[in-house]
């Protein structure tokens, strides 16, 4: 028998027609002879019934045999059903079976998902994925996934975007974290690195000429896993020659706006909020502000200076969030919350309570009157609440808080689920400085162009700490979804950044040789993005993890539990690649 329709697609208007559904068993009910299987693909449900009256012994005993997953081919007739159920696509239907064929049995499977998802722990999902990905949460997923994707490409595309695809195996350079290394069997000794991200081969395809590129590109890192971060991920990778920051950013908004459309059907507002680097840190304390809901930072650094409050005095930073409607806090409340600043490196979490427009309890007693006033002033709170402090370095303060606040806008609902809120963060800092290493790193990677006022110093090498960079991330929801930067384009400049970095003329010439060789024949003015499809897709499905809309992802261990992978390979295979294990 030949599959004649899913299941997932026949109505009342098929009343009559005989059909071939193949799928799974989704679920077997006996009733009093009458055997009802709900059959299950990718597309949906089908109730199908074996009715003994009708049907010879024979077919009636492989019904019966049936459970769980168990894979079937059925023929039948479609009829209306006297009472519909309204929770399934297929509901006003049946098909009222005339032959089946188990194509496959199954054992017990580990866990169900007869309400759409499974019901299992995250590690027995991810070891047996391929059932879980049966799951209607899952296929729905993979879906949003699949029309994001053709949603980017059909976009770019219309804009004069081709896609080219870059090399897997690549060189080992600089770029923020770890490599994954490939042995050379050919040349001992020597390694190829999975790329961290296109980024070197996407300019030099700009020093190619072609112009207008992209790719659904896969990027792999050697970092400690997350909620948003795995091993290897995915990014919707841009650039273009002879572009400049605005046209990024309307191409960039663009592209957002078809893709939600698109895939979900949401329509988002363009163009999108800016904000600069300096003002999110310093009303949100982070570079990715989530702007659905208030509770913006305030600073109170240089009134403390003359408090007469030692904590805040001695602090090179006094900052606090008023949260209206929290001022019956319990004392085990408080304390968690002080425990949470502890563990982000803070030394705790001053207090006080607003209550009918004045300061009660906590630090309140060791503030004057003036003090108070200028609290309550820039509190700006309608009715009463709490006010937390964080009194330490500008840095700390603006981490303590920041995150403070993206947990008190979940714990306390202050945002809507189903808004999206996009903002630019630009005017980034080109370099930082690390004083671990005693040496200036760049803020995002050292392949970006500082804004044009500040060229010469770049040239000069001075005022490194107050050099902006034509750098810029696209945030949505407190989430950062993509980052870009107008890039260098002339040899002798790049070669200076590297210079500054601490680079050695010999390590740039190891490293980068051949980029910079590459510019000096002729490289274009250009510019990127790389938007983390990943990301994209967990917001629109509504889901915490983006091992929630990857088809076989790692664990938060970073391994593969339905492969066993990594794993050790054969001493021969070591031999090969000329490699010996030492243990530790």
């Amino acid at each position: 028998m030949k599959r004649t329709d899913n299941c997932g697609e026949l109505r009342k208007a098929d009343d009559g027609n005989k059909v071939v559904l193949s799928g799974w068993v989704h679920k077997y009910r006996n009733l009093g002879g009458l055997i009802f299987l709900d059959l299950r693909d990718r597309y949906g449900i089908t109730q199908i019934l074996f009715d003994p009256n009708d049907l010879p012994k024979a077919a009636i005993d492989i019904a019966n045999s049936c459970r769980n997953e168990f894979v079937v081919t059925v023929s039948g007739t479609v009829r209306i059903k006297p009472e519909p159920n309204k929770n399934l696509a297929t509901g006003e239907i049946e098909v009222v079976a005339d032959n089946i064929i188990i194509e496959n049995e199954s054992v017990t499977p580990p866990f169900n998902f007869l309400n759409g998802k499974s019901d299992a722990k995250e590690e027995v999902r991810l070891q047996y994925r391929y059932i879980d990905l049966r799951s209607d949460k899952m296929t729905n997923n993979l879906l949003i996934r699949h029309k994001i994707c053709l949603a980017a490409r059909n976009y770019l595309s219309e804009k004069g975007f081709i896609e080219i695809e870059t090399p897997t195996l690549a060189k080992s350079t600089p770029e923020g974290a770890r490599d994954y290394l490939v042995p050379s069997r050919i040349y001992p000794g020597n390694f190829f690195a999975l790329p961290q991200s296109p980024q070197i081969y996407k300019q030099l395809l700009m020093v190619a000429g072609q112009d207008k590129y992209f790719q659904i590109a896969r990027c792999y890192r050697d970092e400690d896993s997350r909620k948003d971060r795995q091993p290897e991920f995915t990014q919707i990778d841009i650039e273009q020659s002879f572009v400049t920051e605005e046209d990024i950013f309307s191409l960039t908004e663009g592209m957002f706006a078809y893709i939600f459309k698109q895939a979900a059907d949401i329509d988002i507002k363009i163009p999108f909020e800016r904000l600069t680097f300096k003002s999110a840190m310093d009303d949100y304390g982070v570079d990715k502000p989530d702007l659905r809901f208030g509770l913006k930072l305030k600073n109170i650094s240089v009134s403390a200076k003359n408090s007469g409050f030692s904590v805040f005095a001695n602090a090179e930073c006094v900052k606090f969030i008023a949260v209206e409607g929290l001022e019956n806090l319990s004392r085990k409340q408080m304390g968690e919350y002080e425990d949470y600043a502890k563990h982000l490196g803070g030394k705790g979490l001053a207090f006080t309570k607003v209550i009918g427009g004045k300061l009660d309890g906590g630090i309140s007693k060791f503030l004057s009157g003036e003090e108070q006033k200028i609290i309550i002033d820039k509190a700006e709170l309608s009715k009463d609440g709490i006010i937390f402090f964080a009194a330490d370095s500008e840095d700390l303060a603006n981490k303590i808080l920041g995150a403070l606040r993206n947990r008190l806008g979940g714990e306390l609902k202050l945002f809507d689920i189903n808004e999206y809120k996009f903002c630019w963060i630009v005017d980034f800092p080109m370099f930082e400085f690390n004083p671990d290493e005693n040496r200036w790193q760049t803020m995002h990677h050292m392949f970006t162009m500082p804004k044009p006022e500040y060229l010469q110093d770049v040239i000069n090498e001075v005022n490194l700490d107050k050099i902006l960079g034509q750098l810029y991330d696209l945030v949505l929801n407190g989430v950062e979804l993509a980052s870009g930067s107008i890039r260098i384009h002339k040899s002798e400049f790049q070669k200076k950044i590297f210079k500054i970095l601490g680079m050695t003329d010999a390590e740039i010439e190891n490293k980068f040789g051949f980029m910079l060789n590459a510019f000096k024949f002729g490289a274009p003015p250009h510019g990127g993005i790389a938007p983390g499809l990943d990301r994209i897709v967990s917001i629109i499905c509504g889901e915490e993890s983006i091992r929630e809309v990857i088809a076989f992802p790692k664990s938060k261990s970073q391994n593969c539990l339905m492969m066993n992978a990594p794993s050790e390979v054969d001493k021969s295979q070591l031999e090969e690649l000329f490699i010996e294990i030492r243990k530790k």
